[in-house]
C-alpha cells in the first residue's frame, strides 16, 4: 500500500477533565498522599504526551480521561482503566514494576494486556528517557512518603506473599505439557509453525509434540548416542532425562535445587521404570564431586544458567570442562538471553526479578561463549548457535491457555492455604497472567532472545551437513 492510500491519524482531543499539568500552588492545598497522587499523575501525564508516537492508549480515572498518541484504525488501541490511583504513585517510582504490581492487585483493569506490553516496547526509548529523567528527580524526595502510604497496605502485604507462591508442583502441572518442560518448544509446520494457533487455533497435543521435539533437538545436538552418560544442570521434572534414558539409551544424573521438583522427577522416573538410569540430585552445581571428573559424554542445560549471575558464568564452564571428557564430548547450554546492545552485568529488579525469579540474570549470548572459553581454558571449540525466540510467543501462549483451563483455586490452596482468600488467588493468577503477556512481548519484539549453544571438544570432528 503506498503512503498516499494511508489513512492520516488522528488526534483524539481531551476530555474537559483530562489528566492535565497541576500546578504547585493548587497542590499546596491537597492532603499529602493527594498531593504525592496529583503530583504523579500530572507528571506521568507529561511523560506519555512526549513518549507515545506509535499506537494509542485512552487512560480513564477519578479525574477524567485522556488520550495519548495518534489513533488510526487498526492500530494498537489500549484502555486503561484506573481502579485505584496508586496506580500513578507506583508507576512514577517504580516503573513498569510498579504496572506490573497495579495490574496483580487490580489497581488497574486494561483492555489488553498484550496491546500494553507492545505499547510499551514500541515506545520504549521515549519511556525509558523521559520516565527515568522524572524518576530519578522526585523519588529520592518522595520515596518516605511512598513508603509511608503504600509500604504496609494489605495490598502490598499481597504482592510480597506471592512473590514467593511458585513452588507447586501442582501449579506446573496446570498449564506445562505432560513432560512438564518449562522452557522453550520447538514448534514446526506440523503444528502450523510459530503462529499456527493464531491461523487455524490450538489442537491437542501440539505443545506435546513441540516440547519433544526441542528434546530430542537438544540430544542429537549432543551427540548423544546408547550408553553414553549425560550431566544436566536445572533437572526441571524429568522430562529432558526420561526421554534420553527411554529413547537414546542413556543414563542421566540431573541436579536440581527444588525438594519438590526432586520428588516429582523421581515419582516420574520410577513410573517410566528408569530408576536405575537416571539420578537426581540435590545439588548446587558448584559442588559437584570429585567422581564426576570427566566422567560424562555430555552436558546439556535448559534455561537454567539465567540462575547463575554473571559472576559464576566462568565457573560454571570450568565445572562442564570438569565433568566432560577429554575427547567426543559435547555440550548444549540454551539460555533466555539479552541482545548484546542491551547485555549487563548488573541487572536492575523489575517483574521478572522481583516476583518470578529474584537475583536472576539474564546473559547474551557472546558472554556466554567468552565464559566457556575462559572457564573451559580453550578446550571446547563452538559448534553452533541457534537463536529460539520466535518459538517462545506461541509456547506462552499455549501455557496462558492451560493455566486458564485448568488452575482453580482449591488446586493451589492446597499448597498454599493463604490462596482460600479470594482476593490473594486472583492477584496471584494475574501475576501468572502477566509473566505470559509480559514476555511473550518481549520475544515477539526482540527484547529479549532465546539462545542455544552447542560446544564440542577443541580436536573434535565437526558435525556434517547433509
Amino acid at each position: 500500500m503506498t503512503s498516499s492510500l494511508q489513512q492520516p491519524c488522528v488526534n483524539f482531543p481531551t476530555s474537559s477533565r483530562a489528566l492535565q499539568s497541576t500546578s504547585f500552588f493548587s497542590l499546596s492545598k491537597l492532603s499529602p498522599k493527594t498531593w504525592l497522587v496529583a503530583f504523579a499523575r500530572s507528571s506521568i501525564s507529561a511523560v506519555l504526551n512526549d513518549a507515545i508516537v506509535v499506537g494509542h492508549l485512552t487512560i480513564s480515572d477519578s479525574e477524567g480521561t485522556h488520550y495519548y498518541g495518534n489513533y488510526q484504525k487498526g492500530c494498537n488501541d489500549v484502555q486503561l482503566k484506573v481502579v485505584n490511583d496508586n496506580f500513578w504513585l507506583r508507576i512514577l517510582l517504580s516503573g513498569d514494576l510498579g504496572f506490573s504490581e497495579a495490574y496483580m492487585i487490580g489497581d488497574i483493569e486494561v483492555s489488553s494486556l498484550k496491546g500494553a506490553m507492545n505499547l510499551w516496547l514500541d515506545n520504549q526509548t521515549g519511556m525509558e528517557e523521559t520516565l527515568s529523567s522524572v524518576v530519578a528527580k522526585v523519588s529520592s524526595a518522595i520515596s518516605g512518603l511512598y513508603n509511608s502510604f503504600l509500604g504496609q497496605t494489605r495490598s502490598q502485604a499481597r504482592l510480597n506473599a506471592i512473590a514467593s507462591y511458585d513452588q507447586s508442583n501442582e501449579l506446573f502441572k496446570a498449564f506445562l505439557s505432560k513432560e512438564m518442560m518449562y522452557s522453550c518448544a520447538l514448534w514446526s509446520e506440523d503444528e502450523g509453525g510459530v503462529r499456527g494457533d493464531l491461523k487455524f487455533g490450538p489442537t491437542a497435543g501440539d505443545l506435546e509434540a513441540a516440547q519433544l521435539r526441542k528434546i530430542h533437538h537438544v540430544l542429537r545436538k549432543a551427540r548423544v548416542k546408547p550408553g553414553h552418560r549425560i550431566l544436566e544442570f536445572g533437572s526441571g521434572w524429568g522430562g529432558l532425562a526420561i526421554e534420553a534414558a527411554r529413547s537414546f539409551g542413556c543414563e542421566v544424573d540431573t541436579l536440581t535445587l527444588s525438594v519438590e521438583q526432586k520428588a516429582l522427577a523421581e515419582e516420574r522416573v520410577k513410573a517410566a521404570g528408569l530408576e536405575g538410569r537416571i539420578r537426581v540430585h540435590l545439588l548446587d552445581y558448584r559442588e559437584i564431586p570429585a567422581e564426576f571428573e570427566k566422567a560424562f559424554d555430555a552436558f546439556v542445560s535448559i534455561e537454567m544458567i539465567e540462575h547463575v549471575g554473571a559472576k559464576y558464568y566462568n565457573t560454571y564452564f570450568k565445572l562442564i570442562d570438569f565433568a566432560l571428557k577429554s575427547r567426543d564430548a559435547a555440550a548444549v547450554v540454551t539460555s533466555s538471553t539479552f541482545p548484546e546492545s542491551r547485555y549487563t552485568g548488573y541487572q536492575a529488579e523489575d517483574f521478572m526479578r522481583r516476583y518470578m525469579w529474584p537475583n536472576s540474570c539474564l546473559p547474551s549470548a557472546t558472554t556466554l561463549i567468552t565464559a566457556m572459553n575462559v572457564g573451559s581454558q580453550g578446550r571446547f571449540t563452538l559448534e553452533g548457535v541457534e537463536n529460539h525466540a520466535a518459538h517462545y510467543p506461541r509456547t506462552l501462549r499455549e501455557w496462558g491457555r492451560r493455566l486458564e483451563a485448568n488452575l482453580t483455586q482449591d488446586l493451589v490452596a492446597k499448597d498454599y492455604p493463604s490462596l482460600h482468600d479470594r482476593a490473594d488467588y486472583e492477584a496471584f493468577k494475574r501475576k501468572w497472567q502477566y509473566l505470559f503477556a509480559y514476555a511473550g512481548a518481549g520475544f515477539a519484539k526482540g527484547y529479549i532472545t532465546c539462545h542455544m549453544l552447542t560446544f564440542i571438544r577443541q580436536n573434535d570432528i565437526p558435525e556434517f551437513c547433509d
